[in-house]
């Protein structure tokens, strides 16, 4: 299970290097054309908001599996080891739900819609559910990340 969690977590990593690159490239573009060309590119702001988006929601599962979240641990450090244990797995089932309500569910149902709609972005024309794709996706590396939490029991 260790080595599911590592390649996924690579995986994650090169897709967030890609799309980091891919943002410096675009926006470096930007500015080139606009200050150089004097003809700014007319595609460069929305894709540099898509690659950001994308960027963002994808970096939420690539942290969630590196359990680098912001969080407070003012409480427990104050706590045994053993109830420790059991307010990260509150914790950890808290995020669960959150993800599969939200990202999962909600990130699906967002993606479905604009399918169905057949909704395109204004510059690039590119279908939108490609652009919400991420949502649900990072929703399940969320989801494994922290059920390998629980079978772990770190």
């Amino acid at each position: 299970m260790d080595s599911i969690q590592n390649r996924l977590n690579t995986i994650l990593e090169k897709i967030l290097v890609v799309l980091l690159g891919g943002m410096v490239l675009n926006v470096s573009w930007q500015v080139f054309s606009r200050y150089v060309l004097a003809n700014p590119s007319s595609f460069t702001d929305e894709l540099a908001r898509y690659l950001m988006i994308w960027l963002g929601v994808m970096g939420t599962a690539y942290v969630s599996g590196k359990r680098l979240h912001v969080a407070i641990d003012i409480l427990p450090d104050k706590l045994s080891p053993k109830r420790q244990i059991k307010l990260k797995n509150i914790i950890n089932l808290i995020i669960i739900l959150f993800a599969i309500l939200i990202f999962v569910v909600g990130g699906s149902r967002l993606v479905y819609l604009s399918y169905i709609l057949g909704q395109k972005s204004a510059a690039l024309q590119i279908p939108l559910y490609l652009v919400y794709l991420c949502v649900p996706l990072s929703g399940l590396c969320i989801v494994f990340f922290k059920m390998y939490d629980f079978q772990k029991k770190i």
